[in-house]
């Protein structure tokens, strides 16, 4: 179906910005953290890539060999961080919300903190993904406290609550039933970004160091689509029409904020539904890229600046029929947005960016149910509900699946996103994390090569 010929929407506010930033993307850089870590929620740069090569083009059968398991690290859908030779999540046990620092190479303990209660639901456990920065782990708990640790030791630092300190709330979910918090603290240099939801405080930025605020954003109403509150995913950071923003989707949409003031620059409502908006939009140059389930859809906006004002124009709207993500996530590779679609589906489709042209699917495959995906060395990795992993080429040319598995003693919904570092796949599923080594072989040459390079830098 192609996309929908509609009335572009736009909505105005006045800029405090003082500058204007080069014109180009501006990449998430978290200190301390190598190449080929993962050091928070869907990788380095937020957008569920990894920078790594050489790993596995197929997947023999029963998958790729698993290096190491490990067990008791509680209930709950976090996914996993890994940096500077460790790994991170958060889980439930009997006596509370835990932070778990594990070794990258064994999955040996390395320590544990208490972070916060549990609670009697359905779906018990945190949701969050910590992020790792500078010798510090910050964490979201289910109940919107963001707590800062130290990543060594695991003792906190500092703790503030996004319901007491800044009356934040979530947009409501199936009546007065919530899902928790599910937002993944953003770090930008010296501050922390979450999302209390309020109007008066939608978004704030808090001292990296202290958890004292910097700022806190005035909110306002969108339109019509959505409901008040936050939504359920986490912040990210780009440079558009010359002003570096904060892109969030909350519970009335997508929105801009002001990198240094916390100004709310602009809104676009379209995309909202009032159930629970989910996943992050894609940023390219000022084009931004947003879906949501519950029979919603999907829309390609532009902003762009005209003095102290900016304007959200609509390129194109995708109904429900043609692309809605749940929240799975979306990947942008070359030219071409891969996802989920379907509400509950998951089945795997390929748009372009800038048309909203179908490439190839929606594609039926052996997984059940939702799914959520990630990017590596060319490779989409597929993860659904039922624990069904399925390896499949970026290619905007055809749907073409390169091996699958399925994670073993999946006992609840199997939806935490994979992670890759250093040559390996890391996938929390509830108690445990299982670790897959998904390096492809090298030649022998290069393997003599490598190991007489690394004799010579230890003589």
């Amino acid at each position: 179906m192609p996309p929908s010929q509609m009335t572009t929407r736009s909505w105005l506010c006045s800029s405090t910005a003082t500058c204007v930033l080069p014109a180009l993307l501006v990449l998430l850089a978290l200190s301390d953290v190598s190449a080929d870590d993962w050091p928070q929620w869907r990788g380095q740069h937020r957008d569920g890539k990894s920078p790594e090569t050489g790993l596995l083009q197929q997947w023999p059968e029963g998958g790729p060999p698993l290096a190491w398991s490990a067990g008791g690290i509680g209930a709950g859908y976090s996914g996993v961080s890994i940096a500077d030779g460790r790994i991170y999540s958060m889980g439930d046990l009997a006596d509370g919300q835990y932070v778990f620092a594990l070794d990258e190479g064994s999955g040996e303990l390395l320590w544990k903190t208490r972070v916060g209660s549990i609670h009697d639901d359905s779906r018990p456990g945190p949701r969050s993904t910590p992020t790792v920065d500078g010798g510090s782990v910050f964490v979201m708990t289910t109940e919107g406290d963001v707590v800062c640790l130290a990543s060594k030791s695991g003792e906190q630092v500092w703790r503030r609550s996004m319901t007491e300190d800044f009356k934040g709330y979530l947009m409501k979910a199936m009546g007065s039933y919530d899902w928790k918090v599910s937002e993944s603290p953003l770090v930008d240099g010296d501050r922390v970004v979450v999302t209390p939801g309020h109007v008066e405080a939608m978004l704030v930025a808090l001292n990296r160091k202290t958890g004292e605020e910097l700022w806190r954003t005035q909110g306002k109403r969108l339109g019509p689509r959505g409901a008040d509150g936050a939504g359920y995913a986490s912040v990210t950071v780009a440079e558009i029409a010359g002003t570096r923003q904060y892109i969030q989707l909350v519970g009335r949409g997508v929105i801009g904020v002001d990198a240094e003031s916390g100004r709310l620059l602009w809104g676009y409502n379209e995309v909202a539904n009032d159930i629970a908006n989910i996943s992050m939009p894609i940023v390219r140059g000022d084009y931004i890229f947003a879906s949501s389930g519950y029979g919603t859809g999907s829309g390609l906006i532009k902003i762009g600046r005209s003095d102290s004002e900016f304007t959200v124009d609509q390129i194109y709207f995708l109904d429900a029929d043609t692309l809605q993500n749940h929240h799975g996530g979306l990947i942008l590779h070359g030219d071409t947005v891969f996802t989920g679609t379907g509400h509950n589906k998951g089945f795997p489709i390929a748009v372009d960016f800038m048309t909203g042209k179908v490439a190839w699917g929606p594609e039926r495959t052996a997984g059940k149910d939702s799914s959520v995906v990630t990017y590596a060395d060319g490779r989409l990795y597929f993860r659904y509900r039922d624990g069904r992993m399925i390896l499949v080429e970026a290619t905007s040319e055809a749907y073409r699946e390169r091996g699958s598995f399925v994670i073993p003693e999946v006992k609840k919904e199997s939806w935490s996103h994979p992670s890759i570092a250093n040559g390996k796949l890391f996938l929390r599923e509830q108690d445990s994390v299982h670790c897959y080594d998904i390096a492809a072989p090298r030649e022998t040459g290069e393997a003599t090569s490598d190991a007489a390079s690394r004799a010579e830098r230890d003589s």
